[in-house]
């Protein structure tokens, strides 16, 4: 008798059915001070828009903190989630509002954590977006200044326009997202 084994699987229908959120995109509310706009298009290996997938952002508030009890100086309590989802078009665009998060004091530059899930992929993956003001925290961050520039360029978003920022991430190829081990 031969063994059979279950095919393996990729993201698949359940991320249009069971992980949009219409608000996902929205941080923090429109009009919000200080808030900015992050977009970008989420292309694959051969520089193809990914129309199927979805970018999940983690993030810091403002001053560097966390809302939430692991924080290790404790939870804020300013219910900023830090939190945000947006799937992507059928252009691939996606686009977050929210506002730059300050350092969170262990060295690291102020950055946003992004996950990516999209069709092809058998698990997630993790990067980070980087703000390109921040030159001096950028050079000092411990993740930035342990890659080639041409690598960490390809964490730093780049200015679009007053409050507005443009990431693309790349999935595979030439101009490849560095993509984290987690």
């Amino acid at each position: 008798m031969s063994e059979l084994l279950t095919p393996s699987q990729t993201v698949g229908p359940f991320l249009s059915l069971g992980l949009t959120w219409l608000e996902g995109h929205l941080v923090v509310p429109q009009g919000t001070p200080g808030a900015i706009r992050i977009s970008g298009v989420l292309t694959d290996g051969a520089g193809a828009p990914v129309v199927d997938g979805l970018v999940e952002t983690w993030q810091a508030d403002a001053d560097g903190r966390f809302d939430h009890p692991d924080d290790p100086r404790g939870a804020t309590g300013s219910g900023f989630r830090g939190f945000g989802r947006c799937a992507t078009d059928g252009e691939g665009r996606f686009e977050i509002l929210t506002v730059k998060p300050g350092a969170i004091g262990d060295g690291q530059a102020p950055h946003i954590d992004v996950t990516v899930l999209a069709r092809g992929l058998l698990d997630r993956v993790v990067t980070r977006i980087y703000f390109p003001d921040e030159a001096a925290a950028n050079a000092a961050d411990p993740l930035l200044a342990s890659l080639p520039p041409e690598r960490a360029a390809t964490l730093v978003a780049q200015e679009a326009g007053p409050d507005e920022l443009r990431f693309d991430i790349r999935l595979k190829g030439v101009g490849e997202t560095v993509f984290l081990s987690v």
